[in-house]
């Protein structure tokens, strides 16, 4: 009766049914930052909202002008001719997926990672093939993997920078490498304005500088922390970038997702996201450290993650299902984001302090 698209398990994982029977507990998955505790200038933001020129329909595919140009001045040094708005990174995935793809054809994204790709790859018919990021003390692209799962059906390769939830960013280094592989690349940039420490041999974003076909891809979800907002962009660039947006003109007309409320607003809410930013920020340096004081987690250079490396005399799932059962803490299994091996768990930098503070002190009691 259903398309094999949707050819899902929609069966809930032991971790979501015991959560279902727990009155409290102390969350270290949280990553919405509307429901963190943070505080958010509200009338600004209502105030842009209510401009009296939403109340006119002007569609423009590629977005409003002057909504574009004030992503461009987010980036600094992009013309607002190389931006297409969407209503989310989600949404520019699946546009760009429709721009490079036939169904079939494949597109290399990293692992471990966020899981979002396979299901916005399969709705598009597109086969994901994964490639290894390794850690020796830091994490790093293998692409020795990468090279060789490339095919001729392959599309595109997907860089998250910096990586959800390795917190690594792609350094200048690999960035030349991936380039010479002559394909177009995919970086997910939407982590990129949250890096716990400076470093020159990183690459911030790939709109600076490309030899080939590249798109970045952000958005207010985490620049902003608005994910409720719903606006998102891709910044193409590199040769023949030109033809490309032609391309995704057609695609995004034939949509026109993009609310006009959100992009009136949009050049006021950049404004106030700075505030928001420096918040999480400091939230997210602070659980940090805290967490470096009691234990030692894999090294992370940005992002709203932390990962802790636990004892294999348990499998990742038990040892979630342990703490919450036992704690009343909620973690994640690192096989939520396909990491290769046992044991990790995943937490949340995002958490209000207090929590934080308490669920890692469970946490590590627990685990001894």
């Amino acid at each position: 009766m259903f398309g094999s698209r949707l050819d899902w398990n929609l069966q809930a994982n032991r971790l979501s049914a015991l959560l279902k029977t727990k009155a409290h507990v102390l969350d270290l998955t949280e990553s919405n930052p509307t429901r963190a505790g943070f505080e958010y200038p509200g009338r600004e933001i209502l105030d842009a909202l209510a401009d009296p020129r939403a109340l006119r329909y002007d569609p423009e595919p590629r977005g409003l002008l002057s909504a574009r140009q004030a992503v461009a001045a987010y980036y600094g040094n992009v013309p607002a001719s190389r931006i297409i708005l969407t209503a989310s990174t989600s949404e520019a995935y699946a546009y760009l997926f429709k721009l490079l793809c036939d169904p079939g054809d494949e597109i290399l994204s990293p692992r471990p990672s966020y899981p979002l790709f396979e299901f916005l790859a399969g709705l598009e018919s597109v086969r994901v093939v994964q490639y290894p990021l390794r850690y020796d003390g830091v994490w790093h692209i293998d692409f020795d993997s990468l090279e060789s799962a490339i095919t001729p059906r392959t599309r595109a390769i997907v860089i998250v920078n910096p990586n959800n939830p390795t917190g690594s960013f792609v350094k200048r280094g690999e960035w030349f490498r991936l380039q010479s592989f002559g394909i177009p690349i995919l970086s997910d940039e939407v982590f990129s304005d949250y890096a716990f420490f400076s470093d020159e041999s990183r690459i911030q974003t790939v709109t600076e500088t490309a030899e080939g076909v590249t798109f970045s891809m952000s958005g207010l979800s985490k620049i902003a922390a608005l994910p409720q907002m719903k606006l998102g962009w891709i910044v193409a660039g590199g040769p023949g970038h030109e033809d490309a947006l032609e391309r995704l003109e057609l695609i995004a007309d034939t949509y026109l997702s993009v609310a006009t409320p959100v992009q009136i607003a949009l050049p006021r809410l950049l404004d106030a996201s700075v505030a928001v930013r420096a918040q999480i920020l400091d939230r997210t340096r602070l659980n940090l450290a805290l967490l470096r004081r009691s234990t030692v987690p894999l090294h992370v250079e940005g992002g709203w993650y932390a990962i802790v490396q636990v004892p294999r005399t348990r499998s990742e799932e038990e040892w979630a299902l342990t703490l919450l059962d036992r704690r009343d803490v909620l973690v994640q299994p690192g096989f939520y984001f396909d990491f290769e091996s046992e044991a990790f768990l995943v937490l949340s930098l995002l958490t209000p302090p207090d929590v934080f503070s308490e669920g890692v002190r469970r946490m590590l009691e627990e685990i001894g």
